[in-house]
């Protein structure tokens, strides 16, 4: 079973997981950081408030923290369009790596062509 767990633990897709989960956390502080820093305190300047979390609904003895809720509304939000904008980036990236390699296969002439190309060549070698 060790052994196994070794093999489990060796795979690349565990490692690329680990990996995504580690970046994933310290994206979270950074993001959190950003809303709560920058982006509430702007908000804030515009309803009169800096920390969204402390408004509250109060009725009757329930307590709505609204304040709370549209902080996190904010940061999916803006975790959503920073994931966006990388996407949208790493697949531009991804279109100019398959343009350059469409555009080397057309330089570079297949199998096929080579040697119907040479017969050709012998073909009109031999009507000399």
């Amino acid at each position: 079973m060790l052994k196994e767990f070794k093999t489990f633990i060796a795979r690349g897709n565990v490692i690329d997981m680990a990996v995504g989960i580690i970046v994933g956390a310290a994206f979270t502080s950074i993001v959190k950081s950003l809303v709560n820093n920058l982006i509430n305190p702007l908000i804030g300047l515009f309803i009169g408030r800096i920390d969204l979390s402390n408004l509250v609904l109060t009725v009757g003895d329930a307590q709505f923290k609204y304040g709370s809720f549209l902080n996190a509304v904010i940061n999916f939000l803006i975790i959503s369009f920073v994931v966006f904008l990388m996407v949208k980036a790493i697949n531009t990236f991804r279109k100019k790596e398959d343009n350059k390699k469409e555009d080397n296969k057309k330089d570079t002439p297949s199998e096929e062509v080579m040697y119907l190309k040479e017969i050709t060549e012998l073909l009109k070698k031999n009507k000399d």
